[in-house]
Parts: C-alpha cells; sequence; structure tokens
C-alpha cells in the first residue's frame, strides 16, 4: 500500500480569496481523503467494490448537503465550501465524490428546494448524517441528453399514484433508501416523486462491468405498478427546469471535483519526473516532459479561477445555468487531458494501481459523460451566446 504524499498546488495564490472557514472545511476533508480513502480505494476499483463504510465519514465531514441549513441537518455553508469539499473527494476517486454530490445535490437539494416542510423534516437530517443515502432518476435507457421525451409516468388512483417506467444509469441505486423520481403525470408535465425502497414493486438492480467508476455502485431504478403515497410528491415546482434545477447544483460540484482529480494526477507526474532517472538524470530535466508540466498547472490555474469565480456568483445567486455548465464543459475535458499527459509521464508506470493516473482517466471518462455530456454543454453555450437553439 503506497503513502498517500499529495500536495495541492496553487500556483496563483487563491487561498488568499478564500476565507478561514473554507480552508477549514476543505483540510477537514483532505485529511480524512488521505486518512480514510487513499488506503483502500485502489484495492476496491479493482474489486469493483462501493466501500460503503465510507457513508458515515463523509457525513462527519459535512459532505451531504454542506449548503442545507442547519435547521434540517446540513452545515449551512456556502457554495464554495461545497464545491472545496467535492474538490476533495474527486482528488480521492471520482466514485466517492459523486455518492456525496448525489446525496447533496441531487436528492437534498430538491427536497430542500421543492418538497414542504413535512418532506424537509422527515428527509433531510436523515440524509445529512448519512443515516439514509438517496439517489436521483432521470435518465432513461431510451432518453439520456433528451430528458423530456421520458416515457416514465404516474397515475392519479384517488387515495395515491401509480408509478410505471425505469430510469438508468444511476449513482447509489443499489442501496439506495430513496430516490427522487421524475416521471410524468397524464397530463405530460414532469414532476418529481419521493420513492422508498421497500414499496412493493420497485427494485434497482446493479450495473456489473463497468471500465469506468468501479469503486461506485451505478444500477437502474424499475417501477412496476408501484404505489406511492401523494403525500411524496414534491409539490413546489414541476416541469423540466425542476430536474435541470438540480443538475445545475450537481454540475457545480462536479466543477470543482474535476479539479481534485486533474491536481491527483499532476501531483503524481511532478513528483514522479522528479524521481525517475533516464541517461542520468531526472526526467524532470528533459524539456518534452517540463512542457507537459507547465502546461498542466495553467490548465489547472485557469480552472481554479473560473470555478472560484462560479462560486462566487452562486453564493450571490447570480450564477446562470450557461455559466455552469460551461464550466463543467472546461474542467472535465481539462482533468482529462492532465490525466492522459501525467500517464505519458509515468510511461508503463501509469497504467498500474500503484498510482491513480489510470483510475482516474477511466473514471473521468464517466464524469464527461453524465450530468450533460461534452457536446450537450457545447451547445448550451451556443444557445446562450447566439439565441439560436441547435437542440431541435
Amino acid at each position: 500500500m503506497s503513502k498517500d504524499l499529495y500536495q495541492a498546488h496553487d500556483y496563483f495564490q487563491l487561498d488568499d480569496l478564500l476565507s478561514d472557514e473554507h480552508k477549514l472545511v476543505r483540510e477537514a476533508a483532505r485529511d480524512w481523503v488521505k486518512r480514510e480513502v487513499s488506503p483502500i480505494i485502489e484495492d476496491n476499483c479493482q474489486k469493483a467494490i462501493f466501500p460503503k463504510h465510507l457513508i458515515g465519514g463523509l457525513a462527519e465531514i459535512g459532505a451531504f448537503g454542506p449548503y442545507i441549513p442547519e435547521e434540517y441537518g446540513g452545515a449551512g455553508l456556502d457554495q464554495i465550501s461545497y464545491g472545496l469539499i467535492m474538490q476533495e473527494l474527486e482528488r480521492g476517486d471520482s466514485g466517492i465524490r459523486s455518492t456525496a454530490s448525489v446525496q447533496s445535490s441531487l436528492v437534498m437539494y430538491p427536497i430542500y428546494k421543492y418538497g414542504n416542510e413535512e418532506q424537509r423534516r422527515r428527509f433531510l437530517p436523515k440524509l445529512a448524517n448519512g443515516e439514509i443515502v438517496g439517489c436521483f432518476g432521470l435518465t432513461e435507457p431510451d432518453f439520456g441528453s433528451n430528458p423530456g421525451g421520458m416515457t416514465t409516468q404516474f397515475k392519479d388512483m384517488g387515495d395515491h399514484y401509480l408509478l410505471n417506467g425505469a430510469k438508468l444509469w444511476i449513482s447509489n441505486s443499489p442501496f439506495a433508501d430513496i430516490a427522487i423520481v421524475w416521471a410524468k403525470n397524464e397530463d405530460g408535465r414532469i414532476k418529481g416523486l419521493i420513492v422508498e425502497r421497500g414499496m412493493e414493486g420497485f427494485t434497482t438492480p446493479e450495473t456489473h462491468n463497468k471500465w469506468s467508476l468501479r469503486a461506485s455502485a451505478t444500477g437502474e431504478l424499475v417501477f412496476d405498478n408501484v404505489k406511492v403515497p401523494k403525500e411524496n410528491l414534491l409539490p413546489n415546482k414541476d416541469g423540466l427546469g425542476a430536474p435541470l434545477g438540480c443538475l445545475d447544483s450537481a454540475r457545480f460540484g462536479i466543477a470543482w471535483g474535476t479539479i481534485g482529480a486533474a491536481m491527483d494526477c499532476y501531483d503524481t507526474a511532478l513528483r514522479y519526473s522528479k524521481q525517475r532517472i533516464q541517461f542520468g538524470k531526472p526526467i524532470a530535466s528533459f524539456q518534452l516532459q517540463q512542457k507537459k508540466l507547465a502546461e498542466m498547472i495553467t490548465e489547472i490555474t485557469k480552472a481554479q479561477f473560473i470555478t472560484w469565480r462560479l462560486g462566487v456568483l452562486r453564493n450571490e445567486d447570480r450564477a446562470t445555468s450557461a455559466q455552469i455548465s460551461m464550466c463543467k464543459r472546461n474542467n472535465v475535458d481539462m482533468a482529462l487531458n492532465i490525466a492522459r499527459n501525467s500517464r505519458q509521464v509515468l510511461g508503463g508506470m501509469g497504467i498500474t494501481g500503484e498510482y491513480p493516473i489510470m483510475r482516474h482517466m477511466m473514471n473521468l471518462e464517466s464524469v464527461v459523460t453524465y450530468e450533460g455530456t461534452h457536446d450537450i454543454h457545447l451547445l448550451i453555450t451556443g444557445l446562450d451566446i447566439t439565441g439560436e437553439n441547435a437542440f431541435v
């Protein structure tokens, strides 16, 4: 088991723009990742096992709904704090960050924003302390980038709703206690339902044989005449804008998280380049290796500043969906390129589990697709700057 030697890199002293609370939150998450995640994550990835024992620790460091008010069990932190936690978690592994991101942005966020007071008090404290875990059902087997085409539907049966359909590529689904499910009513209007494990006809088969996010649990949500109590309908927002609002929060977390993955790859490559001797000197002394490393830290630095600025705008409730979309696309692309170049610095050693780079690279191939693909985010920016819709 290799020791976690990670050192963070702040080439332009971005820390000067962070508050003391931001730094304390980040250090708590970083220390936890070094202590609890790094020693076990390679083995879990190789064996394709999600480390469920980490859920309690994620709750302890405030990774579940950190921006949810304290009265509902959250930490009452700001959006930059949330982002910094996601950065540190994804530095450990994208799958660990995904678990926290789903719980926070795709389960707790819609209950807080779109739910009623009874739903908030019933579910949010248990989600915040890790007593229960949730998942988010939007993507379907035939509808990914076009969620509005969903066929999952529910009918009003008088004293309950009857839900039928299926969702695919759902993080946390195999062990989730609740699912926030988006479905169409009889009028074709999209609404959110809280579906609870144990409801008859509700199953969550696990997805196997993944080459990516292997230490994350992924599965389906299948609804076969599931009776959902009427009090489980999220009443305060409907239409496609409701789930897309959740995705804004999740994409914001991803934008921060992928910086962590990139920093881990860069830090590994930099350290290796100073230690690896070829032709009688460290490979860090060769021009082409310096070019790779210099370009990496430049791109990380650019991503750090655009993401910090997005966090400020989120805190001020001024960030647009298009800005979040641009940041998510840019940062995932940046992280993928850095992972690939870092792997080249390490040569053959870069593909082994002795180093984290290949694991990050495989994970990022999922991150570049979920919560909006690279191409879809480009079209979102295109629509925003031209006013012309290229989706239809």
